[in-house]
């Protein structure tokens, strides 16, 4: 862009030196070594857009590569099941039409798991007292914490505790 040696440099400071004076020199160049930070930077989140706009283009290629693939195997898979399932269908006609193949003709069905007791469920508390007659009693089902415990007990103004 700019063809700038050192030579070029030494000369543009003591330009700047004798234009700007001593004084206000150093807050000058404070000044233009911000603003070129800002413009690098700016630069450099330009670059970086532009490549993860890149990556992004690269990205929507490979997935409609996916999809066509997907596509492919879908319906590969669609017709080697409508395939088997003619082969099936045909293979029970001929097993109902032929006399000595009887069995072939009833329809298979799976087997049945066997029952299963669920056993204790260890997330549910069970207590030998029921819930409704532990309220009516009034005891307590939830602990207290010692901050709790301190106000429910605490005295009131006339010498009485809470309950």
């Amino acid at each position: 862009m700019f063809d700038l040696d050192v030579s070029k440099l030494a000369v543009i400071g003591a330009v700047a030196l004798v234009v700007i004076g001593p004084e206000k020199m150093p807050r000058v160049a404070r000044t233009v070594g911000t603003l070129l930070g800002k413009a690098q930077r700016y630069i450099s989140d330009v670059k970086a857009e532009v490549n993860r706009t890149m990556e992004m283009e690269d990205l929507k290629k490979m997935k409609e590569t996916m999809d066509t693939a997907m596509t492919d195997v879908q319906s590969s898979v669609l017709n080697a099941t409508t395939q088997l399932n003619q082969g099936i269908s045909s293979l029970g006609h001929e097993a109902s039409s032929s006399d000595n193949n009887q069995e072939f003709s009833t329809y298979w069905q799976p087997p049945q798991p066997e029952y299963k007791h669920p056993g204790k469920n260890w997330r549910l508390k069970r207590s030998a007292m029921p819930h409704w007659y532990k309220a009516r009693q009034g005891v307590r089902t939830k602990a207290l914490s010692g901050a709790a415990r301190v106000a429910r007990f605490r005295p009131t103004s006339l010498g009485q505790n809470k309950v």
